[in-house]
């Protein structure tokens, strides 16, 4: 019996071991990151609005079912059922469901979409629809809180209520465009309609892009293939010329606001006053370094007064709309880098400043909302470190600054309508995810989830996070996954991951490091040391940090990639003679630029959806940060990588989506013609069907000819 016991205990022992040591493959590290291997969750956690309970939604014995509670519940209670919810679609002749879909609780009804269809359905069982599903299929739908709906169609923008429809435009075409978005949506810009605090007036873009010339997008899926054609107005070339006009829903009239100044400047930032009787616009220059915050009457289009403006010596860059004091229409908080950090400044009405809320070295990075009676603004910063997100409020009339969340983590957090209660949905490196709700008055939380690591039963690199000084010695965040089984006796080939472009931010103190997916921890757990570092011109440490790579792409981020280097060979476990690197985007054009500066320490690289010559990139972003090829000759000639293809040491390959409209596909084709006409030997593989990014189960392919590669190459 002894030797039975025994024998079972070894075997589970065994098969403990066995689990433990489970590898991932590549369909779980970049698919299922996101599904079965993401960190636990609670499905569509939300405010009741109008309340303070909170409800979600989950499975009790295969049933989709909603609960709620507040923050004095010991349980939750089911509100809910699919089968409840069923019955609702029946009472209303609709079809019933197999799944829950995702709804919006308000205090005396809930929104949800069912088949298309925007439907509102109230607590005394009433129902209305709300969007219907032809209104639904159009492009660019938004409704407003007066119950009107605008939408595009055919080009030109249309705007209804209770069937009673507005063809408010009349010569959209693919040269004029209208409530859409415009600018190759950059400044903030995510679309092309505004509607005012009553639901009444919409504002609306107009972009006339006629001067912009074609550019063809083939789709090949066709027989003969067929050419779809998009306007991309390039650096240094014509850009479109945008106006803002505004619609009465209620006299159905349409007037213009009457903008000053070149054609090519920008219009952006769009707001209204809380009475909507003005609408704002902040007016950009095309050289990006100046503008003015505008105020014009939304009744006549005329202009009012410029509020103030804004000069930088290398680029401005506005990003969010004015936002008004709640309960106090006489003032409004802007967000402005004036003093090297993305601040919060708050001005009245008229346009005068009145005091500076927040400041110090660290970034406000997104405002939330206000308290109920609008003294305190809750806002998300960088405070504690640049790689951590937390909540704080501010006091509007002391200026007082209070820590809501804490710590090195990144929380993201949504605050009742009351901003009485926070739900805290927040991670570390060792934590998958943690969801408490805060009280705000007594500072006491209650824990609604403590997930657990969804990687416990696979065999994982360690993940380090750390900082290393660059050649100015200035920080730089690194982060590190070493090989299962790690021995530092022995030597490791070497993975270097990187982007170096503005607006994004590589590592995190969340849970994976910050990375979306598990190809680092797929590669550490097949020996490899996979480093990654964010360099200057990354996000979130301020403008300094940022605008060091002015006018020369590429140059301060291989810099700090060379400090990223030397710390690599500094560590006597790293094979300096097999290192690869791989960058996607402006990460792609980082890459190969570093492979032809710096030939011959990385011995493979590859290079996704990658410019290759800047001149060849949109204008708004491409001139923020470079100026004009006209103005800047030697930085565009010194990126131009098709010219210095023939450094080329090593083995590269380029990765591009057929249908790419960010970073064209003509970036690819233009440096493989010229490797070609230098007897340069590269690779190329191409996605038909996708553009800047390879999204969906082709994203494994993608990453499984990234890993064969490296593998192939290293060794």
């Amino acid at each position: 019996m002894k030797k039975i016991i025994c024998s079972l205990l070894f075997a589970f022992v065994i098969t403990l071991a066995f689990a433990q040591q489970k590898q991932l493959t590549i369909e779980e590290a970049m698919l299922n990151a996101r599904t079965t291997l993401a960190p636990e969750n609670l499905k569509q956690l939300q405010f009741i609005k109008g309340t303070n309970n909170y409800v979600y939604l989950k499975k009790v014995n295969g049933l989709d079912t909603w609960f709620q509670a507040d923050f004095s519940s010991k349980e939750e209670m089911p509100i809910l059922n699919l089968v409840q919810f069923n019955q609702k679609l029946r009472a209303a002749s609709l079809d019933t469901l197999t799944s829950m879909p995702a709804i919006q609780f308000n205090k005396d009804n809930f929104i949800t979409t069912i088949k298309g269809q925007k439907m509102f359905f109230a607590n005394d069982n009433s129902t209305k629809i709300l969007i219907d599903k032809t209104t639904a299929t159009k492009e660019n739908v938004e409704e407003s809180s007066g119950g009107y709906i605008a939408y595009v169609d055919n080009h030109n923008l249309f705007v209804t209520k209770n069937n009673d429809t507005k063809k408010v435009t009349e010569d959209g075409s693919e040269d004029i465009v209208y409530a859409s978005t415009v600018h190759q949506s950059e400044f903030g810009i995510t679309k092309g309609t505004f509607w005012s605090n009553n639901g009444k007036l919409l504002a609306f873009y107009k972009m006339d892009q006629s001067i912009t010339p074609d550019y063809p997008i083939v789709d090949w899926t066709e027989r003969p293939a067929k050419v779809n054609n998009i306007r991309y107005p390039m650096a240094g070339d014509s850009s479109h010329h945008v106006t803002l006009g505004i619609y009465n829903a209620v006299t159905k009239n349409t007037i213009w606001v009457k903008t000053t100044g070149p054609n090519e400047q920008f219009l952006t930032n769009i707001a209204w006053s809380p009475d909507d009787q003005f609408v704002y616009i902040v007016m950009l220059n095309r050289e990006q370094n100046h503008f003015s915050v505008n105020q014009y009457s939304a009744t006549t289009g005329d202009f009012v007064k410029t509020l103030f403006e804004e000069s930088d010596d290398k680029y401005a860059e506005p990003l969010v709309p004015m936002l008004f004091v709640k309960n106090n229409p006489k003032q409004f908080i802007w967000q402005s880098r004036r003093d090297g950090w993305n601040h919060l400044y708050l001005y009245n009405a008229d346009g005068s400043f009145v005091k500076q809320l927040t400041k110090g070295e660290w970034d406000v990075i997104e405002v939330k909302s206000f308290d109920d009676n609008g003294e305190n603004l809750y806002y998300v910063s960088t405070q504690v470190s640049p790689i951590s997100k937390n909540l704080y409020t501010v006091n509007l009339k002391n200026g007082k600054l209070k820590s809501i969340t804490a710590g090195n983590a990144v929380h993201n957090t949504s605050i009742s309508l009351d901003g009485n209660y926070v739900i805290d949905n927040f991670s570390t490196p060792q934590n998958p995810r943690t969801i408490n709700l805060i009280d705000i008055k007594t500072n006491k939380t209650k824990q609604l989830l403590q997930s657990a690591n969804p990687l416990d039963k696979y065999s994982k690199g360690q993940l380090n996070i750390f900082t290393i000084k660059n050649a100015e010695g200035t920080d730089l965040y690194c982060r590190m996954f070493t090989p299962v089984n790690f021995d530092s006796s022995k030597k490791y080939p070497v993975l270097v991951y990187w982007y170096g472009g503005p607006h994004a931010q590589m590592i995190l103190n969340g849970w994976n490091g910050g990375a979306g997916d598990y190809w680092f921890q797929f590669m550490a757990e097949r020996g490899y040391l996979v480093f990654t570092l964010d360099t200057r011109g990354s996000a979130n440490r301020g403008k300094a940090f940022e605008q060091s790579i002015f006018r020369r792409a590429g140059e301060k981020q291989m810099e700090d990639l060379m400090s990223g280097i030397d710390y690599l060979k500094s560590l006597k476990y790293t094979d300096v003679n097999n290192m690869g690197l791989f960058g996607w985007s402006y990460g792609g054009f980082m890459t190969i630029d570093f492979m032809l500066t710096h030939p011959g320490i990385f011995k493979a690289a590859v290079a996704g959806g990658p410019v290759t010559n800047w001149k060849f990139y949109e204008i708004m972003y491409t001139e923020r940060y470079m100026d004009k090829p006209q103005e800047n000759p030697e930085g565009y000639d010194a990126s131009d990588l098709t010219k210095r293809i023939g450094n080329l040491k090593g083995k590269l390959l380029l990765i591009h989506g057929m249908q790419d409209n960010v970073v064209l596909m003509q970036h690819s084709v233009n440096l493989v013609k010229a490797a070609v006409d230098k007897g340069v030997q590269v690779d190329y593989m191409i996605y038909p069907g996708h553009e800047h990014n390879v999204l969906g189960k082709d994203r494994v392919h993608l990453y499984q000819k990234v890993t064969d590669y490296f593998m192939q190459n290293l060794h």
